[in-house]
């Protein structure tokens, strides 16, 4: 049985890179105004504004 070459691995990093940037969501610009600012008003907190948007409190 041969071994499987280290070429065949990076090929396949590659191609998950590919559908994991190709999946990521992009905000406009206009879009992330909004959400500081819906966070910054304060009317909810930062988890449940985060929830909304689908974002990581991380991201926020």
């Amino acid at each position: 049985m041969k071994p499987r070459s280290s070429n065949a691995k990076s090929t396949a990093e590659l191609v998950i890179k590919d559908i994991r940037r190709k999946t990521r969501r992009h905000f406009s610009v206009e879009d992330k105004i909004r959400i500081v600012l819906d966070g910054l008003r304060g009317d909810d907190s930062i988890a449940e504004l985060c929830r909304r948007e689908e974002i990581a409190q991380s991201l926020y």
